[in-house]
């Protein structure tokens, strides 16, 4: 019986480390909330950004975790100039996601889940367990990082690295 239980965890381990390219169309789909409250696509937000890497990084202001990780991300910014840094907060609260901006001082582009971390196409289609959550994309489009949870994970910082 042990062994059964065993090899049905690695099947089912296996199926759901797939490794993800794309976004699913509804998590490209998925409004944020811009600092001044304007709704715009995962997908149209991405598309600004076309022909940049882009390391996203999904955080809340009320999670120690995220905040220990800001300087590590100040670092990579200060290492890779060129990338393009995304703010995806899960806060239900937009005063306090917005007051932590600018007290950590997180340069880069911000944007609200207004359905938090629990709820909401891009959360599930990520399997969002825990932030803080990094993930790159590169220059065409592809996922190529799909889950950190240390901005120290040197997978970021291979991810990030230009291919010249």
């Amino acid at each position: 019986m042990k062994k059964i239980i065993f090899i049905l965890l690695i099947v089912f381990v296996s199926c759901n480390s797939e490794k993800q390219t794309q976004f699913s169309e509804e998590a490209n789909l998925e409004m944020l909330m811009g600092l001044d409250n304007s709704k715009i696509t995962l997908r149209e937000v991405l598309y600004q950004h076309k022909g940049k890497k882009i390391l996203i990084d999904i955080w809340a202001s009320w999670c120690k975790d995220c905040i220990v990780g800001v300087p590590k991300i100040k670092a990579l910014q200060k290492e890779y100039p060129d990338v393009v840094y995304l703010f995806l907060s899960v806060d239900r609260s937009n005063p306090s996601w917005k007051r932590a901006i600018n007290k950590y001082n997180l340069v880069g582009e911000h944007y609200n889940l207004p359905e938090g971390m629990d709820d909401g196409d891009f959360v599930n289609f990520i399997h969002l367990n825990w932030i803080p959550r990094y993930m790159v994309i590169d220059e065409e489009g592809e996922i190529t990082l799909f889950k950190a949870t240390d901005a120290s994970d040197e997978t970021i910082k291979e991810a990030l690295k230009t291919d010249s």
